[in-house]
């Protein structure tokens, strides 16, 4: 099994599959627009312009889980985000990480790569990085900033 044997919700309702993701590494993150991290969204968007001609995705899951920080509608949230931020990579419909409506593929991940709390979320903007074969290779807490994960994707990408 891998991430790629998900399906999620776009923004606008439909699903996709993760295999349309296969080959690339992927950094998947569970965000919100009224957190102390949200100013991320510039880090990740760097990121994903610095890498995304090479291979590199940031798939973006809003989640109001804590704090109600993420609020808005999927459009609303999505206007915050390219408006203030810039983002152009892909992000879908809100979601649940943590409890019994917890997203199948967050179920996943969370298996694979347990935290410092084991596998729940701890809080916003904590993010998996996944390699090219769909398997889950880190977990970074929502302190670690986006520019700190840099030499681990470069490091992915050219394997």
């Amino acid at each position: 099994m891998s991430v790629f044997d998900f399906n999620v919700k776009t923004m606008d309702g439909n699903q996709v599959s993760l295999s349309d993701y296969k080959g690339n590494v992927l950094l998947i993150v569970n965000t919100a627009t009224g957190c102390g991290f949200t100013p991320q969204y510039d880090g990740l968007q760097d990121l994903y312009e610095k890498y995304k001609d090479k291979g590199f995705e940031i798939l973006d899951f809003p989640c109001n889980q804590f704090l109600n920080q993420a609020p808005g509608s999927e459009d609303e949230i999505h206007s915050f985000c390219t408006g203030r931020y810039g983002i152009t990579f892909p992000q879908f419909a809100k979601i649940k990480v943590n409890g019994p409506e917890t997203e199948p593929l967050y179920a996943y991940i969370k298996k694979e790569a347990k935290g410092a709390i084991g596998e729940s979320i701890k809080w916003n903007f904590t993010k998996f990085l996944v390699n090219k074969d769909g398997k889950v290779i880190r977990r970074f807490a929502p302190t670690d900033t986006p520019e700190k994960l840099d030499s681990f994707i470069a490091e992915l990408l050219e394997a």
